[in-house]
């Protein structure tokens, strides 16, 4: 699978970190393409919302391992502040 054909989220792009970790895990990729769109800017946002470098990675480390495990939201995450309200 291409990177172009990774699905993205609503309102976010996906990262390119984050791409290389799904491209890297068929598994969290096929749960990742699996979810909504809605549930893909979550993870997104969840992972860009980390302030420091060491958080991001640890985020995405996290994050595909859930996928792989067919999570389908990131735990204890309020939600995307970036789209707009009744999306």
């Amino acid at each position: 699978m291409s990177q172009k054909d990774i699905a993205a989220g609503v309102v976010h792009e996906l990262p390119e970190d984050l791409k290389q970790a799904l491209l890297a895990d068929s598994k969290a990729l096929d749960t990742w393409e699996d979810i909504t769109p809605l549930a893909r800017n979550e993870w997104i946002c969840w992972i860009e919302d980390a302030k420091k470098p060491e958080t991001r990675n640890k985020r995405i480390s996290w994050g595909t391992s859930d996928l792989y495990k067919g999570k389908r939201h990131p735990c204890c995450w309020a939600g995307c502040p970036h789209r707009k309200k009744g999306e």
